[in-house]
C-alpha cells in the first residue's frame, strides 16, 4: 500500500507508457549521427513502446550534449555521461542496467547496424525461445561488406580464434548488435568486464545456460566518423579472450601489460646496444641506462594505453613515474631472485629464466595497477 502511494502520480500528471524496449547506444564523437539514429529506430519501432539510451563516454566533440538537446523535445531519448571512464564494454553495462525495460539491445551509434532487425530481435525474445538474439553476418541472409578489406579479415580470424578457444554457441562471437531479455543480463552483470571492446563475448562467455538465437544482418558501411577499432581495442579483446580461457585467472588488462612490457625489452636491447657501441660506455653503466630509459619507457607507453581511462596527467606523472620505477626496480630483483633459485635446484636454464620473468611481470602489474593507477 506505501508503494503504491509512493508510486501514484497527481490526476493531472499523465503516466508514460513504461518502455518495452531500452535501446543502448555506446557512443564516442558520435554526434553527427544521432539524428539520423533516433529518426531510423522511430520508423521501424513506430508500434511498441521503446526509448534510446546515449552511454557516452564524455565524448570532446559534444556527443552528451547533442543527445541531451534532443532529449528536451523527445521523451525517448536519454543520456548517459560517464565523465573519468573509458571502454565500450563498462558503457553498455552501464547503460543496460540503467534500464527498466523488459528487453534491451545494444548497438552501435555509426548506422552500421540494420536497426529492421530489432523487431524480429524483439519477436523471438517474446515469443519465449530465447533470452538473447545476437546478430550475425556469418549466416545465411547476413553480410559483412560494410568492413574495410583488413578489417573483415580481423574479425573473421578473431571469430576463428574465439570459436576454437570458447566454447560459444554463435557463429558472430565478435558482433556488437544484440538483444537481451534484461533480467538474465542482470544475473550475469556483477561476473562481467568493465574493460574491454566485445561486451557480448564476454557475455556469452560468463551467463549459464543461456538460451542463443541468431538473426542475420547487413552490416553496412560507415557513413560518417571513424572507426573506434585500433591497437588498444585488439589488445581488449586478447586480454578478454585470455581471461575467459583461464576461467577469469589471468585479468584482461594483464594482456596489454604484458604487450607493453615486450616493447619495453625491444627497447632497452636497442638502448644497450647504442651505450656500449656508440657511446663507449661499460657494461655496467650501458645497463644501467637502458634499464632506467625501458621503465620510463614502459611507464609512458601503459599510461596512453593499459591504463588510458585511468591516466596520470600534470605533474602528477612525476610523481606515478618514480612509483612506476621503484616497483620495477623490486620487480627485477624479484626476477633474479626466483630465477636463481629455481636454476640451482633443476640447472634448467631457460625454465629458471621463464619463471624469473613471469614473477617480476606479475609483480609489477599487481603493484603498478594499486599503486600507481590505483585500479580497484
Amino acid at each position: 500500500m506505501v508503494l503504491q502511494e509512493a508510486l501514484s502520480l497527481p490526476d493531472f500528471i499523465t503516466r508514460p507508457r513504461p518502455p518495452m524496449l531500452s535501446v543502448i547506444v555506446p557512443t564516442y564523437n558520435e554526434a553527427v549521427n544521432l539524428a539520423s539514429l533516433i529518426n531510423r529506430l522511430s520508423q521501424v519501432l513506430s508500434g511498441i513502446s521503446w526509448e534510446v539510451i546515449f552511454a557516452d563516454d564524455n565524448s570532446p566533440d559534444g556527443t552528451h550534449q547533442r543527445a541531451k538537446d534532443i532529449a528536451r523535445v523527445d521523451p525517448r531519448v536519454r543520456c548517459l555521461r560517464r565523465v573519468g571512464r573509458r571502454g565500450l564494454a563498462g558503457a553498455c553495462i552501464d547503460g543496460i542496467l540503467s534500464s527498466s525495460a523488459p528487453y534491451v539491445a545494444v548497438m552501435d551509434g555509426d548506422l552500421q547496424h540494420d536497426e529492421e532487425v530489432l523487431l524480429r530481435m524483439l519477436h523471438t525474445l517474446e515469443e519465449g525461445d530465447a533470452d538473447i538474439v545476437v546478430g550475425t553476418r556469418y549466416r545465411d541472409g547476413g553480410s559483412a561488406l560494410g568492413l574495410a578489406g583488413h578489417r573483415s579479415a580481423i574479425s573473421r580470424f578473431a571469430t576463428l580464434l574465439t570459436t576454437s578457444l570458447l566454447s560459444v554457441p554463435v557463429s558472430d562471437p565478435m558482433s556488437g548488435f544484440f538483444m537481451v531479455r534484461r533480467d538474465r543480463f542482470e544475473e550475469v552483470a556483477p561476473e562481467l568486464s568493465h574493460d574491454g571492446f566485445k561486451i557480448l563475448l564476454d557475455l556469452l562467455a560468463s551467463a549459464r545456460n543461456l538460451r542463443v538465437a541468431e538473426e542475420p544482418y547487413l552490416f553496412r558501411a560507415r557513413e560518417r566518423g571513424e572507426s573506434k577499432f585500433d591497437l588498444r581495442a585488439s589488445l581488449e579483446f586478447l586480454g578478454l579472450l585470455a581471461a575467459k580461457a583461464t576461467g577469469d585467472f589471468i585479468e584482461p588488462r594483464f594482456v596489454p601489460y604484458a604487450f607493453v612490457g615486450t616493447l619495453g625489452l625491444v627497447v632497452h636491447f636497442l638502448v644497450l646496444k647504442t651505450a656500449l657501441q656508440a657511446a663507449g660506455l661499460s657494461f655496467e653503466a650501458a645497463q644501467s641506462v637502458a634499464t632506467l630509459v625501458a621503465m620510463i619507457a614502459n611507464f609512458f607507453t601503459n599510461n596512453v594505453l593499459t591504463y588510458k581511462d585511468l591516466r596520470i596527467r600534470g605533474w602528477r606523472i612525476l610523481k606515478g613515474m618514480a612509483i612506476f620505477c621503484a616497483i620495477g626496480a623490486t620487480g627485477f630483483v624479484a626476477n633474479i631472485g626466483v630465477a636463481h633459485w629455481l636454476y640451482g635446484g633443476n640447472h634448467i636454464w631457460w625454465m629458471a629464466g621463464a619463471a624469473g620473468a613471469l614473477i617480476g611481470a606479475v609483480w609489477n602489474y599487481a603493484m603498478s595497477s594499486r599503486l600507481v593507477w590505483r585500479l580497484r
